[in-house]
């Protein structure tokens, strides 16, 4: 192998489209050279990275329900720190820095919208111990699961559907990191759009300048539309939403968009109407029971539920799809483990850059993390080796099949519904260990320890699969990737344990008199709330709107438009969706050819949009952590200037907006055709 470590820092021509027939993708770092990664700065960087991140994410989830995507903040300092120390090709260490520190923001999403809710249920049911050990084991093992169930399917998703998914946050990472090892004009629009984005966020988050979210509220008749017919048009006015639609693309954040409005425009509104005809039909004395609720209030009790069994369905439908790949990837374990190579498993005949561990090293890591849990599950959560048993399956029989899920759905959207997949996981699991005989605290302890366990599964498989398709894009080495993945994961889950510990011992999550100020964690409070009857005599969940949902996905398989992104439109809120599709016009707009723009044109405006869209989210992000780091030092700085009239903050909000919008066409418009 050449040792010549040179290469140009530009991404090549067929880095975002399908390939031809024959065609090859050449990585920016070439797979024939060898490249310094794993060195102790990359490593020693990467867990200071992981440490704070996990701290400052898991507060910032816990006070206000956000956890904010540490990969690209991450990436912004290690290609600032590695400019700093004047490190020569520091794109290959700054990946691997960015991967370790990554899991931070994953094991986070993972432990805080689980593991608070015991300290939630501890209120009621003090027979409910809530110890660290728990919060630890629970976010490593779920993260090692979430690594290994991933592996197998880094080839499909990374090389074999090169071209067929945008990556958003994956397109927003590697732009970062190889303008950072480029600099030039480039740097400066990524500087320059990551200030707008950021100081734009921040005004809003922070400050509160203005409101967050546009809605149709600020007229009169959206008023009555809302109150009287539960019809409502919300959006999101952050840089970061709309600025993924661009790089999602038009067709994608179309599907997603179709999804949301399914929801908000027809079942919400339905779901009321079919009160006010039960009013009409049962005459007088019967109220309808939807018209005290708000638009919010129906689509989070009784519509989101539609949405869970459409992603869950879904996710059934990619597993079916990709059954092959699963195949293949236990032949090759079974191999690995009889000791049986061919000449093509061979590693010489392996490129650097598609090197994996070996399958019969995840097999064994595979086993070696299950017994792990069944050894968690028996001593740490008290229960019988039968219900331990059951458990154990249950949790990674659902952790497989949703890993597809999730990495589908960061690879689409660049957001994953973990949240959505726990709260199905929490009702299965508490069903089936309600029927072993496994109910009351002991059994909210257990769904609670098994969810923890899910979500972090998840939430790691979704995050990983963007460092794996980032390592893809550059030419790093995926074996070396996931090897360290497992460190970032040990120290992120040790941190986040602590932090959670002692955030529960210091302010609590429950209103008490001893936690006057409870931390407000929105997502462990929901977990909390449909855990709690699941495990009390007489629950009712209604499968019904689970089946519903379901039903839509098989639907739109049918008539072949892809079910999950309309799924997770029909599950993430209207205000989240309808910036993609702005997002997603500018794209289209800036990429189509005319008589006035021409093809070389077209692409260079594209590629500058890109860059910028890149650079607002980094900035976004970026400001966001700020925002997190000043509340964790009770630093507010809510100006509360519209805290009296959030009807004039949320008119500022959108002429704001406007302007974002107006600035983003007029600087991706300076694009020439020299510029590629």
């Amino acid at each position: 192998m050449d040792n010549n470590n040179s290469f140009q820092a530009k991404l090549p021509e067929n880095a975002h489209r399908e390939l031809r027939p024959g065609e090859v993708y050449n990585p920016v770092m070439p797979a024939d050279s060898k490249f310094a990664e794993v060195t102790p700065w990359s490593v020693c960087f990467g867990l200071l990275m992981a440490i704070i991140f996990s701290a400052a994410a898991a507060y910032s989830g816990l006070k206000i329900g956000q956890v904010f995507e540490a990969a690209i903040p991450i990436s912004i300092i290690a290609v600032g720190a590695s400019a700093a120390l004047k490190k020569r090709h520091a794109l290959s260490q700054n990946v691997i820095i960015q991967s370790i520190g990554a899991s931070s923001g994953v094991i986070v999403a993972g432990a805080v919208f689980t593991i608070p809710a015991l300290y939630i249920l501890q209120a009621k049911y003090p027979e409910i111990e809530v110890k660290f050990f728990q919060i630890f084991f629970s976010s490593l093992f779920g993260g090692f699961l979430g690594i290994l169930f991933l592996i197998p399917f880094r080839k499909y998703f990374v090389k074999d559907m090169h071209g067929k998914f945008p990556f958003p946050e994956a397109t927003a990472t590697t732009e970062i990191l190889i303008t950072g090892e480029k600099g030039g004009s480039q740097a400066k629009i990524l500087i320059t759009s990551g200030l707008i984005g950021g100081l734009f966020e921040f005004l809003f988050s922070t400050l509160r300048l203005f409101a967050d979210t546009f809605s149709t509220r600020v007229i009169s008749i959206g008023a009555t539309l809302a109150e009287k017919t539960k019809l409502v048009f919300k959006m999101s006015v952050s840089p970061l939403v709309f600025s993924f639609g661009y790089l999602i693309g038009l067709k994608y954040a179309t599907i997603i968009c179709v999804g949301s409005m399914l929801s908000w425009f027809v079942f919400i509104p339905l779901i009321n109407e079919i009160g006010d005809i039960a009013v009409h039909l049962l005459g007088a004395g019967v109220v309808n029971p939807f018209a005290a609720l708000s638009p919010e209030d129906i689509f989070r009790v009784y519509v989101r539920p539609i949405g869970i069994g459409a992603i869950a369905m879904a996710g059934m439908i990619g597993i079916a799809k990709s059954s092959s790949v699963i195949g293949s990837a236990f032949k090759l374990a079974v191999a690995g483990l009889g000791g049986k190579k061919s000449e093509k498993t061979e590693e010489p005949a392996v490129p650097r850059t598609d090197r994996d561990l070996k399958m019969s090293t995840i097999f064994l890591l595979t086993i070696l993390t299950i017994g792990a849990i069944f050894v968690f599950l028996l001593f740490g959560v008290n229960i019988t080796p039968f219900q331990a048993i059951v458990a154990l399956v249950t949790l990674v029989v659902i952790a497989f099949l949703f890993t597809t899920v999730a990495a589908n759905a960061i690879a689409i959207v660049g957001s994953n519904p973990v949240s959505g997949m726990t709260l199905m996981t929490l009702i299965l699991s508490s069903f089936i260990l309600v029927a072993v005989g496994l109910s009351g605290p002991a059994g909210m302890t257990s769904a609670l320890i098994i969810g923890g366990i899910v979500c972090t599964a998840l939430s790691m498989a979704g995050g990983f699969i963007t460092d794996l398709k980032v390592g893809y894009w550059l030419g790093t080495t995926p074996v070396k990737q996931q090897q360290w993945k497992f460190l970032g994961t040990l120290v992120s889950a040790a941190t986040v344990g602590v932090v959670i510990y002692i955030l529960g011992q210091a302010y609590g999550y429950v209103l008490t008199p001893e936690t006057p100020n409870p931390l407000v964690a929105p997502q462990a409070n929901a977990m909390a709330a449909v855990i709690e009857p699941l495990m009390l005599p007489g629950a009712k969940v209604y499968w019904i709107l689970y089946v519903v949902g379901a039903l839509i996905s098989l639907l739109l398989m049918l008539i072949g438009i892809p079910p999950l992104p309309f799924a997770l439109g029909m599950f993430i809120p209207l205000e989240l969706n309808t910036p993609l599709i702005v997002g997603g016009l500018l794209n289209y707009y800036m990429s189509k050819e005319t008589k006035k723009q021409s093809k070389k044109l077209s692409a260079a405006r594209t590629a500058r949009g890109t860059l910028i869209a890149s650079g607002m989210i980094a900035g976004a992000a970026i400001f966001g952590v700020i925002g997190a780091l000043l509340l964790f030092f009770d630093i507010d700085l809510n100006t509360g200037v519209f805290a009296s009239d959030p009807i004039t903050g949320q008119k500022v909000a959108i002429i704001a907006f406007i302007i974002l919008i107006c600035y983003f066409v007029w600087d991706t418009r300076r694009a020439k055709e020299e510029d590629l």
